[in-house]
């Protein structure tokens, strides 16, 4: 990308879409082009190609999704597939209809199937059955990295596609309802020390396995890539570490600083067994993680304490 590159950033309110425009602008890109819901509803056909006419753009990142934890998926995976397959065919297609260089989207490792060989290589993707407790949010990122994928076979357009490992730190959304599982294990912490509870406690068993990588990292990730990758196959971006839920509880609950025991729930679904990235490509390619757990959640603990009132 030119640095002079008019790049318009989908999502630049959430966690990821956020620390991508700061990670740009740490990189000496400003001509970036941001928009709130109100101003533009992504799942509007006539909008989004009106407004990428209009506009003309060089890049785009798409980092706009409906995201939530196992509960919110559960409870609403009709939404989660048609409000993510929506945003993903609007802003894509428009991107080809008007000639957008370069755009980068961003996807999951939930499109991996749930018991899927570990660590999970970019090959593995459709080998089996996805994990039913987020199945129309994972069907929706394949369907996103397909469109990129075949696009890219019949245009020969540039678009990149990132799979990221479970994404945490500034930005996260800390509502009890849509968490994920640090930001939700963080706010129970924090609350139980400050109530004086004894126990805290945690759905399924505690054995669930999970990758963790800070947002800001993630960032850095895709802004190399979009400067260095031209590829046509989709990237796994991780750690290439993972911690069982018991041990990340563990670990926040020092970082919190609460003294209290762990109650572990297993009446409530673990979901995916473990969710390992394979990492070997975008290694190769250049690019590691530098933010370690310990530090990433104290960075994402002190974040929250600024900003708790948004969530209360």
């Amino acid at each position: 990308m030119e640095r002079d590159a008019k790049i318009y950033v989908a999502g630049h309110r959430g966690m990821v879409g956020s620390s991508i425009v700061r990670a740009l602008r740490r990189r000496g890109y400003s001509n970036i082009v941001t928009t709130t819901h109100k101003e533009l509803d992504l799942t509007n056909q006539t909008a989004v190609l009106q407004f990428f006419e209009k506009e003309r753009f060089d890049c785009v990142v798409l980092a706009a999704a409906k995201v939530g934890g196992i509960m919110a998926n559960m409870n609403a995976p009709a939404e989660f597939l048609y409000e993510n397959l929506a945003m993903e065919i609007q802003v894509i297609h428009s991107a080809y209809l008007t000639n957008v260089k370069q755009l980068l989207f961003l996807g999951s490792s939930c499109i991996y199937p749930r018991l899927c060989p570990q660590p999970m290589k970019e090959e593995y993707l459709m080998d089996g059955k996805v994990e039913p407790t987020n199945e129309g949010y994972a069907i929706a990122k394949i369907a996103g990295l397909k469109m990129c994928q075949m696009y890219n076979m019949q245009y020969n357009t540039n678009y990149i596609s990132v799979m990221p490992c479970n994404i945490y730190g500034e930005g996260d959304n800390f509502d009890k309802r849509k968490s994920h599982v640090v930001a939700g294990l963080i706010r129970k912490f924090h609350e139980a020390k400050r109530e004086g509870s004894p126990t805290v406690e945690i759905w399924g068993t505690g054995n669930a396995r999970r990758e963790l990588l800070y947002v800001d990292d993630l960032a850095e990730a895709c802004v190399y890539l979009m400067e260095t990758y031209s590829g046509k196959e989709f990237v796994n971006v991780g750690s290439g570490v993972d911690l069982t839920i018991r041990e990340l509880a563990e670990e926040i609950k020092k970082v919190v600083g609460f003294e209290g025991t762990l109650v572990f729930d297993t009446s409530k679904p673990d979901g995916m067994p473990q969710k390992l990235l394979d990492v070997t490509r975008i290694h190769a390619y250049g690019w590691k993680h530098r933010i370690h757990i310990t530090e990433g959640l104290a960075k994402t603990y002190e974040w929250y304490l600024k900003n708790q009132e948004k969530f209360e």
